[in-house]
């Protein structure tokens, strides 16, 4: 069973997925949508989750550095009970606090441009997220 991986923004949601023994997350892609209308995703999400056989969702919950949920947080939650709804797959909520700081970091530090850290920033993120689940299990 392979997991999916969500940073979930405003604008867009970075997706990793797992290998299919989940000891690794990849960078898949991301999606442009728009987060006034929480179904502008499913199309793309449904090809994803259909192709990857796509057992599990962890989404990222962006707590406040005092560990209280914000608005981004009940965002994120939001979108995760639409998952589990629309695809009827278990989501987990992961504590993904700094995670977007240190993929510009790492990015940064790879010397990659700003124009091309703009592309891939959600997606690394949710690599982190997924990967940090992983670590866990």
């Amino acid at each position: 069973m392979k997991i999916i991986g969500f940073d979930v923004g405003s604008k867009t949601i970075g997706v990793a997925i797992s290998d299919a023994l989940g000891w690794t997350a990849q960078g898949l892609t991301t999606i442009y949508w728009d987060e006034t209308n929480i179904t502008s995703a499913d199309d793309e999400l449904s090809k994803i989750i259909k192709e990857h056989e796509i057992g599990k969702a962890i989404v990222g919950l962006p707590k406040n550095m005092n560990g209280t949920i914000g608005e981004r947080a009940e965002a994120s939650e939001r979108f995760a009970e639409h998952i589990e709804d629309t695809f009827n797959i278990p989501t987990v909520m992961w504590d993904e606090r700094l995670t977007t700081m240190a993929a510009e970091r790492i990015l940064l530090e790879a010397d990659v441009s700003r124009k091309k850290r703009k592309k891939v920033i959600d997606k690394m993120a949710a690599v982190m997220i997924l990967q940090g689940y992983l670590d866990q299990k």
